[in-house]
């Protein structure tokens, strides 16, 4: 007879990291990996990294944070969450105007980036490269890590009413 795969474990509630004490978490937590893209879903079944079946039903906010804890109907946290490693491109420059320029061009097709002090950061992406290869000034770098994107203007909630007059959400 073969073995029954055991139910997904369900996850309903959001549980910051700093609020988890010691000895809070389930005996032996999981943990979930998850791609930018990915840790904006917060409905669906995953895999965990040791491959157990969880099943997300959480409620509608923001991204998922790495650090975060999930938990199940009875409130314990039992699943963190992690960024799991993407290819990205790492563009720098030791000339803060044409990173500006690389920020505006890139803010203006809408792509996620990730700011920080040693440059900008963006899923590998081979037009975008070619368009930043163009632009003066600039290094980019091949690299295999967690993203983290901003969350833009409205918390990740990016919305184009702007466009039609509308007035935007107010946070």
């Amino acid at each position: 007879m073969a073995e029954r795969e055991p139910e997904p474990l369900l996850l309903t509630g959001r549980v910051a990291p700093g609020q988890v004490a010691r000895g809070d978490a389930a005996a032996t937590p999981l943990r979930l990996e998850l791609s930018a893209d990915e840790r904006t879903r917060l409905r669906g079944h995953r895999r965990s990294s040791c491959g157990r079946d969880l099943l997300l039903q959480l409620p509608r906010g923001a991204a998922l944070e790495p650090g975060e804890w999930l938990a199940g109907p009875d409130g314990t946290p039992r699943v963190q969450v992690e960024a799991a490693a993407e290819p990205l491109l790492l563009v720098s420059s030791d000339h803060p105007l044409a990173l500006l320029r690389a920020a505006y061009h890139l803010g203006n097709r809408h792509v996620a980036l990730q700011v920080g002090e040693g440059g900008l950061r963006l899923l590998d992406d081979p037009v975008l490269a070619d368009l930043l290869r163009q632009l003066a000034g600039l290094q980019l770098e091949r690299r295999l890590e967690p993203f983290l994107p901003e969350a833009g203007a409205y918390g990740g909630a990016h919305d184009h009413t702007h466009a039609a007059g509308i007035a935007a959400p107010q946070p």
